[in-house]
């Protein structure tokens, strides 16, 4: 493995992708008016999505090093991925609540508050609940919430993928 591949492509390409594709479906279900109600639809294409773009990205750096790759580098690639797209989720979330749709989050609190009451909730609950909920509501903490989880979903995705698909040198023989 002296001719070591670059992977500043591989991971800047399927980050790049995996990203719009989560801004895209965002902007479409804002945009039908189901941003607050269908938001299990972003979360499902976002995971799909995740999944499709590691594999792939993996497999591009896999069939670019000659059909080799360790677990360490399908883990680099896959996370690489992943965080390429969170910092685009993070842009455009924090654009999103400050320029598109500035009520955005307050919109989302009173759904938050319906659902509570929904589910049987006391008002000094739901009070209780919406005081806590707004101290996370910031977009410092929003995107650290957002970069976090994205570490963890993208490298337990990462870790997984990286393990079926890896194959050394050694085990060739």
């Amino acid at each position: 493995m002296e001719n070591q591949v670059n992977s500043k492509s591989i991971i800047l390409n399927n980050g790049l992708y995996l990203g719009l594709i989560g801004v895209l479906t965002g902007l479409i279900l804002y945009a039908t008016g189901n941003a607050l109600t269908m938001q299990w639809v972003s979360n499902l294409v976002g995971f799909v999505a995740t999944l499709v773009f590691i594999i792939v990205g993996i497999n591009q750096f896999k069939g670019a090093n000659g059909g080799f790759i360790s677990w360490g580098q399908g883990v680099k690639v896959g996370m690489g991925i992943v965080m390429i797209s969170a910092i685009i989720t993070v842009i455009y979330t924090v654009l999103f609540t400050t320029v598109i749709e500035p009520d955005f989050q307050q919109q989302a609190m009173e759904f938050q508050k319906q659902a509570w009451s929904d589910a049987g909730m006391t008002q000094e609950q739901i009070d209780n609940a919406t005081a806590m909920s707004e101290k996370f509501q910031t977009p410092v903490i929003v995107s650290a919430i957002i970069l976090a989880f994205s570490a963890f979903v993208g490298f337990v995705i990462s870790a997984i993928v990286a393990a079926i698909m890896k194959k050394s040198e050694e085990s060739t023989y």
